[in-house]
């Protein structure tokens, strides 16, 4: 890394410039963070592959003890505009904490740290467009400890009856004409329910929030008037088109 200082207009600038392993270069002036493509450098660097860490399976574990202090970097779940950058470097954040908010997909999500720790470096400032991969938030904390094995269920004696057969769900009714329709924009499950039948919304008000990749995601409203039908409650799991709450 290069540090460097000059004046501007009387002003006394500090900058560092560090290159990174995808041939860029992450340039600082004075705390803030840009990544400047350098075309003859990102020719020269190999592609890195970004793996998403998947979802633990639910098997039983040996418990470990935490692992000492280790690094983790918050990366992009998709491509997006940085809208708010609510940590700096030294700053120490628990694990849920919001550390940034992103728009995406018409939306306005919240990037939260997995663990406690301290933040060690960011990568990105407000307005700035990444994709997906894309590095964050570097922050360093500890591991978080596997929980022991659960003791296994006990044999039935006797085969279980037979669940009774339920009626198959009816297809739900197609809006009325006039009506909108605010839908999931991708799988996830509902976290909160804002409105209610009978009440007044405006364009841009949030209806909705849902959980999806990882991130709260505030399902805004594209167009005003009364909500006549809320299709879906907190806990519900939505798939990716399907119908939230229903205006006219």
């Amino acid at each position: 890394m290069k540090e460097f200082k000059f004046n501007i207009d009387g002003k006394e600038i500090k900058a560092t410039v560090e290159p990174q392993e995808d041939g860029t270069l992450a340039v600082t002036l004075n705390d803030t963070t840009y990544t400047v493509e350098v075309p003859e450098l990102m020719k020269q660097a190999p592609r890195p592959v970004v793996n998403h860490a998947a979802a633990p399976a639910p098997v039983a574990t040996k418990p470990i003890a935490a692992a000492p202090v280790a690094s983790n970097v918050v990366a992009a779940p998709l491509p997006g505009t940085i809208t708010k950058v609510l940590v700096k470097e030294g700053d120490k954040v628990k694990k849920g904490d919001t550390l940034l908010t992103m728009e995406a997909m018409k939306m306005e999500n919240s990037i939260t740290a997995e663990a406690d720790g301290i933040v060690r470096k960011v990568h990105v400032g407000v307005g700035a467009s990444v994709n997906q991969g894309d590095a964050l938030v570097d922050f360093e904390g500890l591991a978080v400890p596997q929980t022991a094995p659960a003791a296994p269920a006990p044999k039935p004696t006797a085969a279980p009856a037979e669940a009774p057969k339920t009626a198959p769900t009816a297809a739900p009714a197609a809006p009325a004409a006039g009506a909108h329709t605010v839908d999931a924009p991708l799988p996830g499950t509902i976290k909160q329910v804002l409105v209610s039948v009978g009440q007044e919304i405006a364009a841009g008000e949030t209806v909705v929030v849902m959980e999806a990749m990882k991130m709260e995601n505030n399902i805004t409203a594209e167009f005003g008037g009364k909500v006549t039908a809320v299709k879906v409650a907190v806990g519900d799991q939505v798939q990716s088109g399907q119908a939230l709450v229903e205006t006219a």
